[in-house]
């Protein structure tokens, strides 16, 4: 599984306006649920992956990374910051790394209190 950055749409109108602007970001699958995650700088979250939902993650302030577990075993490396978006689809191995402190909003495709599993760990050291 593959860890991607989300593209967004802008309307220039939204910027002219002279209020700021309105970026939309569009999941390939309906959201369900949506959660306020906050991480200290120099923390991480540990590797998991969710095997009932995908996860979509927006970074709403600070500086962060995300590593993703590629199927050969190495890492793949993902720099994100606020007004990025990422996905981690069903399955996909990843762990965030907040440079800075970080608020992030998760949003899932499927309720996390209706999962039999909704978290898997993975011993990474």
């Amino acid at each position: 599984m593959v860890i991607r950055r989300l593209g967004y749409e802008c309307n220039p109108a939204t910027l002219r306006d002279g209020r700021g602007g309105i970026f939309t970001y569009y999941p390939e699958d309906p959201i369900v649920e949506w959660n306020l995650l906050f991480t200290r700088a120099g923390e991480s979250r540990g590797f998991h992956y969710h095997n009932e939902f995908d996860e979509y993650v927006l970074i709403t302030s600070g500086h962060g990374t995300y590593l993703g577990l590629e199927d050969d075993g190495s890492e793949s490396v993902h720099k994100v910051a606020a007004g990025d978006c990422v996905h981690f689809p069903s399955g996909t191995a990843h762990t965030l790394y907040a440079i800075t402190d970080m608020r992030m909003v998760a949003l899932l495709t499927k309720r996390w209190n209706d999962c039999a599993e909704p978290l898997t760990r993975i011993d990474r050291r």
